[in-house]
């Protein structure tokens, strides 16, 4: 009948659940109103959870991916102080003393407006540990102003964080030249890897790109047959 065997309340008042990942005995919490604390909670006694440390922080993470057992990757918004969000933040965080995590690395992109689907779906979301890889599609806005679409490829690890590596888009010049805004069609939705080819997937598009290249060379596009919005 379902039982409540345990329970925490009380975590932050007048705040809500942006994102939670449960790993192992532990679970990490995310909650935003003006400032994005991460919480660390211990699971290993079902009826005695309890909040092992928190970080405070400007932003929110909408999506939490695990690194390894004390390192997690979060994906969301960056802040004001205030709570005003901004663009796109990415953000590694260190729980390895879990009464004390810390964000050892953060990447920002772009200004107001500007959206990852990762935030929202994670098979969006690409992480590859052992390739110390790391892609997700982004919009870039400045102030609401059209900027860029595409895929960030990253490597990513411990030691160095973040590192964009390069980004991938299938939006055409001559189309926004014409329409004047971007081709929602040829926004890049999927990503994938096989050995050292990296994949992107459009409504319009496959593309396949060269990982091991310094400037991730394209290899091949195919168009896929699509219908035309009206």
């Amino acid at each position: 009948d379902l039982s409540i065997i345990g329970k925490l309340e009380d975590l932050a008042g007048g705040e809500r659940i942006y994102s939670a990942r449960f790993l192992g005995k532990r679970a990490y919490l995310v909650t935003f109103k003006q400032v994005d604390p991460l919480f660390v909670i211990d699971l290993s006694s079902p009826s005695e959870p309890k909040v092992l440390g928190y970080l405070k922080l400007p932003g929110v993470s909408d999506y939490l991916h695990p690194y390894d057992e004390n390192y997690v990757i979060g994906v969301g918004r960056d802040a004001s102080d205030e709570g005003q969000i901004k663009g796109l933040k990415l953000s590694l965080f260190d729980a390895t003393n879990p009464s004390e995590p810390k964000e050892i690395s953060n990447y920002f992109i772009g200004g107001r407006g500007t959206y990852s689907e990762a935030i929202n779906d994670h098979k969006a979301f690409l992480f590859s540990k052992s390739k110390n890889l790391l892609v997700i599609p982004v919009t870039v806005y400045e102030e609401w102003n059209y900027k860029y679409d595409g895929a960030y490829v990253f490597y990513l690890d411990k030691e160095k964080g973040f590192e964009l590596r390069g980004t991938i888009t299938h939006q055409s010049e001559k189309y926004y030249k014409e329409q004047g805004y971007m081709d929602w069609l040829a926004t890049i939705r999927r990503s994938l890897y096989i050995e050292n080819n990296i994949y992107t997937v459009s409504q319009r598009m496959i593309k396949a790109n060269d990982l091991k290249s310094e400037n991730l060379t394209e290899i091949r596009t195919i168009n896929l047959p699509v219908r035309e919005e009206i």
